[in-house]
């Protein structure tokens, strides 16, 4: 499968992306001082569309201001330069990654005077978690627990707050599963190492908050509506992992990840069936959702230009 796209959206220009190319010595490279979101793109009958495109940048923005990193473009400005990345790309399924870093060379820890850039790149998605949604994946509880909010802001989707994640994902792959699952720092279930985590027990979905120092998730504020909209009752609380290990269905959401059932915790058998009823009826939705068979979601769904809509647009700077 391809792994790359043709070309990278960098501060206002379409570049080879080969040629997308940032200073040995930038201040993001050496520091993980940069912020980044992960979008989808997915084909429907209309064409392409984003999946909650506003939503994603608003995101981005907000990490940004928590890094002291003023971008220099506004929130529909960095939307066109998504949408323009992708119709430039010609990709579907896609996976989008813009970054907001600091490109030029500055070093020094404190550094906040080196120029904000933005990037936006779009590769082929493929399945993250596991070969296939029904399959479920196995995880493991991590022994690397997830930094307190008041340690490394957590609601900010920040590129160094990932080396915790790769910590975590990495430890699990040797131990022969396929993600791992961390707890806050007092203990209780936060999320996996790039995914939100949700249980079910007795008809209801559980997951936890924002007092466990989880990213607000994307993905995870969309399974919170659908789930909801589809009659399950929705609680977000403290999770214990011995109510992890004792749910009825588990299963993570991610924007790369999509919805992925979870089989096993360690020895832990999770459920009885993969997906169980829950799990299948929302993972449902969501594939209906994604492919613009659900008007009620209409509004989830950016559509993306053509590629000669894209080219006719003027660059800015």
């Amino acid at each position: 499968m391809m792994t790359e796209g043709k070309q990278v959206w960098m501060d206002g220009r379409l570049v080879e992306f080969a040629n997308a190319r940032v200073h040995v010595l930038n201040h993001t490279l050496h520091y993980g001082v940069g912020v980044f979101e992960g979008i989808r793109a997915y084909p429907t009958p209309r064409g392409g569309a984003i999946f909650r495109l506003k939503e994603h940048v608003a995101r981005l923005i907000a990490s940004a201001r928590v890094y002291h990193m003023p971008i220099p473009y506004s929130a529909a400005e960095i939307e066109r330069a998504i949408l323009d990345t992708q119709a430039a790309n010609e990709i579907l399924p896609s996976y989008i990654r813009p970054l907001v870093y600091r490109g030029e060379p500055g070093l020094g820890v404190k550094n906040t005077t080196g120029k904000v850039s933005l990037a936006v790149a779009a590769i082929p998605a493929k399945k993250y978690l596991g070969d296939g949604s029904d399959a479920g994946v196995r995880a493991k509880i991590s022994p690397f627990r997830k930094p307190p909010s008041y340690a490394l802001p957590s609601y900010a989707k920040a590129v160094g707050n990932y080396v915790n994640s790769y910590l975590a994902g990495v430890d699990a792959q040797q131990e022969g599963y396929e993600e791992a699952i961390l707890l806050d720092s007092n203990g209780y279930v936060a999320e996996g190492s790039g995914e939100n985590i949700f249980l079910v027990r007795n008809g209801t979905v559980y997951t936890p908050g924002l007092e466990s120092d989880i990213l607000l998730g994307v993905t995870r504020d969309s399974v919170l509506r659908m789930a909801r909209d589809l009659g399950y009752p929705v609680v977000e609380k403290l999770l214990s992992t011995n109510e992890l290990l004792t749910a009825d269905e588990a299963f993570f959401s991610g924007t790369y990840a999509e919805l992925a059932p979870i089989t096993d915790v360690g020895h832990y058998k999770i459920g009885t069936e993969t997906p169980g009823p829950v799990t299948r009826d929302i993972m449902a939705l969501f594939h209906r959702v994604i492919r613009g068979e659900e008007s009620k979601y209409a509004s989830w769904l950016t559509p993306v230009p053509t590629l000669a809509a894209a080219a006719r647009r003027p660059a800015r700077r």
